[in-house]
């Protein structure tokens, strides 16, 4: 449920779920985000889901901040259907030229490589959210044993489709990018296409997500 409602600025209004990163909260948050993408309520310009906030943007000259909230103060949570989910299998890479940081993770972490990849490669994740660049999703939960803060000084550029892991999450960078997040491998498929007008995310919020290992042959010759 949502704790509070407040202005975010001019033109903004922040659904506050909680402190809290959960899969409970973070459904409620998309059950919202969902509902009002279908409502199509008028004056909302843009609708931005988290892990447990949701920020809803509107035009003043169509809707004022009190009728908006009143708005999402109607709906019912317990009427909301549960969001489509999907389960994605994500063929992961983990030659030496694409494990940028499991020697660091070794070293920190007092494990082997190949224990930090077995971790990392037999636990089921979920999709909270995607952002920061276009499409990158945000998964959790990573296996504590091979939980670790970020690096201490950010790439300028991490390769597209580099797999990182920071503290509970994993993620997959859509573009090459600045970044400061462990990279453990690579995936040869494409996880945004902005030609996919309808939805061009491979992976939405809600949806979970399994990693696979494949050799370099297969990453070299991968066809989608």
């Amino acid at each position: 449920m949502i704790k509070n409602i407040s202005n975010l600025g001019d033109a903004a209004l922040y659904c506050d779920f909680g402190n809290a990163v959960n899969k409970e909260i973070n459904s409620n948050v998309i059950k919202y985000f969902k509902s009002l993408q279908k409502n199509k309520i008028p004056g909302i310009t843009n609708i931005t889901p988290s892990y447990n906030k949701l920020i809803i943007s509107f035009d003043l000259e169509n809707i004022k901040y009190e009728q908006l909230k009143s708005e999402i103060l109607k709906i019912e949570i317990s009427k909301l259907e549960a969001q489509e989910k999907k389960n994605v299998q994500i063929p992961v890479c983990t030659d030496e030229e694409f494990c940028l940081d499991t020697e660091r993770l070794s070293k920190k972490l007092g494990l082997d490589t190949s224990k930090i990849l077995e971790s990392f490669f037999n636990k089921n994740y979920f999709c909270y959210m995607t952002g920061f660049i276009a499409g990158m999703p945000f998964l959790g939960d990573v296996d504590e044993k091979i939980r670790l803060k970020r690096l201490e000084t950010p790439r300028v550029k991490v390769p597209k489709g580099s797999i990182g892991i920071t503290e509970q999450f994993a993620n997959i960078y859509t573009f090459e990018s600045p970044g400061g997040w462990n990279i453990i491998g690579n995936t040869p498929i494409k996880i945004f296409d902005k030609l996919k007008q309808d939805n061009p995310l491979k992976i939405n919020p809600g949806d979970t997500v399994k990693f696979y290992k494949i050799t370099k042959s297969e990453y070299l010759n991968w066809n989608e």
